[in-house]
């Protein structure tokens, strides 16, 4: 047995030679900083799935516009939402980047997924989501609405790749956690 192992050494190498400090550990803060930027979303996502939007159907169609546009408001104006909205991304793609460039192919991969289905979760949010929004924002005072077309189209489409977004983002979780599990083994010799 090595009494040494774990111990760093004097040069800045583990006594497996691969790099310590803050250049050594970024690889492994980048993947974990990417699982809790998508594990957010995804559980933001998946709490509208199960409770919001359920609950706001249940109501009626002023209630429901009413609702939506205050929670729409409320994460516009939210600097902290938008910086986990767009740091996920970065941070997941930026984990690829750099578990290839160390040559952990098996971690690259993973959150190389992990990065592209949260891309097409952004895709479809500025594709599908926000347009929505933007027209349920823009039908006039709530108190003086007589048409409410718009919210059978809102509750179909939004609601559908609302799951959708959901499951992506479950989905680059799960990778993420996959390329956490591989990125560890490699580490770990």
């Amino acid at each position: 047995m090595n009494p040494d192992h774990g111990v760093t050494q004097a040069h800045g190498t583990s006594p497996g030679g691969t790099a310590t400090g803050t250049a050594g550990r970024a690889p492994t803060l980048l993947l974990g900083l990417s699982t809790v930027l998508i594990g957010l979303m995804a559980g933001l996502f998946f709490a509208f799935d199960i409770s919001v939007m359920p609950g706001l159907a249940a109501g009626d169609d002023r209630t429901y516009v009413t609702a939506m546009r205050n929670f729409n408001a409320a994460i516009d104006g939210n600097g902290l939402f938008g910086a986990v909205f767009l740091l996920a991304l970065l941070a997941t793609a930026a984990a690829a980047f750099v578990e290839h460039r160390k040559g952990r192919r098996g971690p690259a991969v993973w959150a190389g997924a992990a990065a592209v289905a949260y891309l097409v979760v952004l895709v479809i949010t500025f594709a599908v989501n926000i347009p929505l929004n933007n027209e349920l924002a823009g039908g006039g005072d709530v108190a003086k609405l007589t048409d409410f077309a718009v919210v059978d189209k809102f509750k179909g489409t939004w609601v559908t790749t609302n799951v959708l977004r959901t499951l992506l983002c479950t989905a680059a979780l799960t990778a993420l956690i996959r390329a956490l599990l591989l990125h560890g083994r490699a580490t770990a010799r």
